[in-house]
């Protein structure tokens, strides 16, 4: 699948209308296999893709989990850090805030 569709359920805070509507646009970008569609596919392109946004913040609102929520700095951390051994590159430390 994408690789750069993250998970967005179960986290603290919880996914923002934004972070859906990235999400949906690159399923979208990965299904039909357009960066930006041609004039004819367009109206198709932008609606599939609010579609794909409504249903995937449905689907978001209706999950329920017994797990604590994810921390969203320590995920990215993780992230970082899974980058950094995978591609050799330094992992860049951000300060506390």
């Amino acid at each position: 699948m994408c690789r750069n569709i993250k998970t967005l359920f179960n986290f603290d805070p919880p996914a923002t209308p934004d972070e859906v509507q990235a999400a949906a646009l690159q399923f979208v970008r990965k299904l039909s296999g357009f960066n930006e569609p041609s004039k004819a596919n367009e109206e198709a392109f932008h609606t599939a893709v609010r579609e794909v946004g409504e249903a995937a913040q449905k689907l978001l609102g209706s999950l329920v989990t017994r797990a604590p929520s994810r921390d969203r700095t320590v995920e990215i951390a993780r992230a970082r850090a899974k980058s950094a051994k995978r591609f050799g590159t330094p992992v860049r430390v951000t300060p506390a805030e």
